[in-house]
């Protein structure tokens, strides 16, 4: 049983930390250093953290210095990975008993670099909410048609950190951890980079309960859905491809020279975008290559919010206001 480094950073946690810690360190696979680093917490975090690093020896807890965000956060968590394989963790969920050891063995039986599973989203009671994280926000069929193609992690982010176990190897490709955008954060990144680079394998199971408490960080919040302009949905969807897109482009090295060609066409084209107020024309193929992997539905509804707002407009208007009559808005 190999020993495995568990990353977890935290930041005001106190509310639900303790449930989270004991849900690990109760695991069925029990070899793995715990690596907790907080980021300067003005709650009873790190009393906490104190608390359980005189408990367990497994459990190795950092203090930082000055606010660094958790992005860089996690980035700093990874340059102290020293085992061959790591995982991420979140400090407000919890874990099943055998989360580390079914992921473990399913990387080890399919060949993997990296392995990631389906979550149980639930409340702050961890009351069930949605029984599947993954068909709620519908990755499901594109995880189980794309799962061997660099394509499951370029559009959008498929793999949910906290259910993340990747290897070490690919850490050199992966850091510095880029913050080009909000919307490409260090999950999305890590596993963008073993899709290109190596094997992704997916564990079709629920191995987290996965914390909804309105103070979430990244969570299962549609944030279009808030939205009753068409503007406002369509200026956060170039704002998301574009910060998406410069990401890319700005650590090209990471992709093969046909993708690296295709990240920068994908860019010129959601900036053109944000210039068209009304219809364009031009550049379809270039959406066509990138969407071509989406279901009819969600093709067709961004193509027309990139492409002919004018129309989506009064589209949008009409859907919205049946939506207001059915109470779903």
């Amino acid at each position: 049983m190999e020993q495995i480094d568990i990353l977890m950073a935290t930041y005001n946690g106190e509310k639900y930390l303790r449930e989270q810690i004991d849900s690990i360190l109760n695991q069925t696979y029990s070899n793995f250093r715990l690596l907790i680093s907080d980021d300067c917490s003005k709650d009873g975090t790190q009393k906490i953290l104190k608390e359980y690093e005189e408990k367990d020896s497994r459990i190795i807890i950092f203090c930082q210095d000055k606010n660094l965000g958790y992005v860089k956060n996690f980035e700093f968590l990874l340059t102290k990975v020293e085992n061959e394989i790591y995982m991420l963790s979140d400090q407000d969920d919890f874990w099943l008993p055998d989360k580390i050891e079914k992921t473990y063995n399913k990387m080890i039986n399919s060949n993997a670099d990296l392995v990631f599973t389906d979550l149980e989203v639930v409340n702050e009671k961890l009351e069930t909410m949605f029984p599947s994280f993954n068909d709620y926000m519908k990755l499901t069929r594109k995880i189980k048609k794309y799962i061997d193609d660099y394509r499951l992690q370029y559009l959008y982010n498929c793999v949910t950190g906290c259910t993340l176990m990747s290897k070490k190897k690919f850490l050199n490709s992966c850091l510095p951890l880029p913050t080009i955008s909000k919307y490409a954060i260090h999950d999305t990144w890590i596993a963008c980079v073993v899709a290109n680079k190596g094997k992704i394998a997916y564990l079709d199971e629920k191995t987290i309960k996965y914390r909804q408490h309105g103070e979430n960080q990244v969570g299962t919040d549609k944030i279009s859905h808030k939205f009753k302009k068409l503007d406002d949905v369509r200026e956060l969807f170039l704002n998301v491809k574009i910060g998406l897109f410069k990401t890319y482009v700005e650590n090209g090295k990471v992709f093969d020279e046909n993708v690296r060609r295709q990240n920068q066409k994908a860019l010129d084209y959601f900036e053109m975008l944000k210039q068209k107020r009304h219809v364009n024309f031009v550049g379809w193929n270039v959406f066509h290559k990138l969407y071509r992997t989406e279901t009819f539905t969600y093709y067709m509804e961004n193509f027309l919010i990139m492409n002919f707002p004018g129309l989506s407009r009064v589209l949008f208007k009409i859907r919205y206001q049946l939506l207001k009559i059915l109470g779903k808005r």
